[in-house]
């Protein structure tokens, strides 16, 4: 048995490795290759305990994860990942959950941005400042010339250590900006991430602030989040999502449902969309909503202990 912890993960992949873990773990949803039921959520109050198992072609694994949004001094999420084989049901391997997490949600994000944004996307708005938002930048670097990003935080505080890691991965080429409003944040980005645990939406309510961007969200993975602010819905005839479940998890969706804002035939996947030739009309305003599935978990946490297996990173242990 393996274990993979944080040091061991960055060592095995790159974040372009993890994009194509995430594409791979499209393919296996279009065709239905996998089993997986609904997450399990347990919650005390805001803290929340996530149970995630999945089965895939070549791949077994669960995700255990908890959620305290309110930790001071350490992560707000702590986690593991583990792998079983296909062949014996062994244990094949044990991955740090919060690091594997973070990478394969910036990912899906990534993704996003691979499939949906302008090839010459340059201009970033990364919404909400956490771990979260680290990731999303990082991954959206890997996939586009990014020459600026524009950052925004409701604790503003928390910007100049979240600059420090930013440029620890990216380097110091691309210029960041730290804004006073969210506003100012997305004025002149092509692409925008949000990123929040807020129950209200985070991005101003003004289409023209809105118009012709790239649009991702992965904050929002309850009935009472919200990012997305109502004028956004009237900018675009589809929202692409990465699973079908987000249509009932998230209040990105719920809300607008309920509403009237959009119809329920407006909720794609984005897995159909990547696989169709040729590519559906989705206008110039284009909205992606991500609430994640464990099938991606999985899918990446596969694929960093093959390569982890193959460079010879990791450490064996023996229960």
């Amino acid at each position: 048995m393996l274990f993979l912890n944080e040091k061991d993960i960055q060592k095995a992949v790159t974040m372009n490795d993890v994009v194509d873990a995430v594409d791979s773990a499209y393919q296996l949803y279009e065709e239905n290759q996998f089993q997986m039921p609904h997450r399990m959520h347990v919650s005390e109050k805001e803290n929340t305990l996530l149970l995630m198992p999945c089965i895939t072609t070549g791949a077994i694994g669960t995700k255990l994860v908890t959620l305290f949004p309110n930790n001071k001094h350490v992560p707000m999420l702590q986690g593991i990942v583990i792998l079983n084989s296909s062949e014996t049901g062994e244990v094949k391997g044990i991955l740090e959950g919060s690091f594997l997490t973070g990478l394969r949600t910036g990912a899906v994000g990534g993704s996003a941005v691979r499939h949906l944004a302008k090839k010459n996307a340059a201009r970033l708005a990364i919404i909400g400042t956490g771990v979260q938002g680290l990731y999303q930048a990082v991954a959206a670097c890997s996939q586009r010339s990014i020459t600026d990003i524009y950052l925004y935080n409701r604790s503003a505080e928390k910007l100049p250590n979240f600059i420090t890691q930013l440029e620890g991965w990216i380097g110091t080429s691309i210029q960041l900006h730290p804004m006073v409003t969210a506003e100012e944040a997305i004025k002149n980005a092509d692409i925008i991430i949000t990123s929040t645990s807020s129950s209200e939406p985070v991005l101003p309510n003004k289409k023209h602030l809105l118009r012709n961007k790239l649009i991702i969200g992965v904050g929002s993975y309850q009935p009472s989040m919200q990012e997305f602010p109502e004028a956004l819905y009237e900018l675009t005839d589809t929202i692409l999502v990465d699973t079908e479940h987000a249509i009932a998890e998230s209040g990105d969706l719920i809300y607008p449902l309920a509403q009237g804002l959009i119809e329920p035939d407006a909720v794609q996947k984005i897995s159909t969309y990547i696989r169709s030739e040729p590519k559906p009309t989705l206008g110039n305003t284009i909205v992606f909503k991500s609430t994640g599935m464990a099938l991606f978990d999985v899918v990446v946490a596969n694929t960093i202990y093959q390569k982890a297996m193959d460079k010879g990173v990791g450490t064996a242990l023996t229960l």
